[in-house]
């Protein structure tokens, strides 16, 4: 984007009240989210005549300014990349589990704790992430739609990253296998706007069933953390119960009063520092985001064979 262009989008969203969250547990500073308002493009004018106001910014250009620091290229020579195309992680295409990394090779440090985004769409998100903490974490994203995965390690090498990699996996097959050939801890797993498949015939397609959820738990370091959301609350409901069901697991603010959330118990902001962009086009349409952020409270080794009750 050019720097006029992004100038006047930055006026533009200076005059929204729909301005971008900083704030994370190990980034920023958390703080209360602030609420969108929408209005309609026209305004009446004192005459009754209609005028035309300057129209708000497309999300498109929103999440371009969002991640506008990672500078990376667009004309890449892969075709239409749809991110919002759904797949059926069922289909027999997808049933082979993804091969396990050299982890030497794809990190420079892999015994720095690990984060993996499952689902991790475009990659922005993560990138943006690693670009912030390179000596201190290592960030894996597991994505089901393999042109979005070439697209996603192509701006990876163009950043010149070694500490984010990003696989084509299936990650209700793969997650359990990669994670434990990991050297490090995993510290983090992330689940952020996952495809709902509405239709109660295909909730077995969603991606969080029990097997995964029994992987992370087993692997999460103590303290480690799942951070899950959704535009749809059935989804991001049925995430949470699953989660809920863990004796192990403890939403964080159980006992941190700094995590600030509404009386459902929903965090109120996200506390990563960075939308990812399904979330700033589903803001933007109105659309509640629901989050939850869950941490390890139990060794989880020890709890399952009884020695913690």
């Amino acid at each position: 984007m050019a720097s006029s262009s992004r100038s006047r989008l930055m006026l533009q969203l200076q005059s929204s009240p729909r301005l971008m969250l900083r704030l994370s547990p190990f980034l920023a500073i958390p703080s209360p989210s602030s609420s969108l308002s929408f209005s309609s493009n026209f305004r009446v004018s004192s005459s009754a005549q209609p005028t035309l106001q300057q129209p708000y910014p497309r999300s498109s250009e929103i999440v371009a300014l969002e991640y506008a620091d990672l500078n990376l290229s667009y004309n890449l020579d892969l075709g239409h990349v749809r991110i919002r195309q759904h797949v059926n992680p069922l289909s027999s295409s997808f049933s082979v589990p993804a091969q396990v990394p050299d982890w030497n090779q794809v990190f420079a440090d892999p015994t720095l704790p690990l984060m993996v985004d499952i689902g991790c769409g475009s990659g922005r998100f993560l990138m943006w992430l690693a670009k912030r903490t390179p000596k201190e974490r290592n960030f894996l994203g597991l994505e089901i739609r393999q042109r979005i995965v070439k697209r996603a390690e192509i701006w990876a090498k163009d950043l010149a990253l070694n500490n984010i990699h990003f696989l084509f996996a299936n990650a209700t097959i793969s997650f359990k296998q990669l994670v434990e050939s990991y050297p490090g801890p995993l510290v983090l797993v992330s689940i952020l706007c996952p495809d709902p498949h509405f239709k109660k015939r295909h909730h077995k397609r969603r991606v969080l069933q029990k097997p995964l959820v029994g992987a992370i738990v087993d692997n999460l370091m103590l303290g480690g953390q799942v951070f899950v959301q959704s535009d749809v609350l059935q989804v991001a409901l049925d995430m949470r119960n699953q989660f809920d069901e863990v004796e192990a697991l403890k939403h964080l603010d159980v006992s941190n009063p700094a995590i600030l959330c509404d009386s459902e118990g929903w965090l109120l902001s996200n506390p990563m520092g960075i939308r990812t962009e399904r979330e700033i086009h589903a803001e933007l349409e109105g659309a509640k985001i629901f989050r939850r952020l869950i941490a390890q409270v139990i060794v989880q080794a020890m709890y399952k064979v009884g020695k913690i009750r």
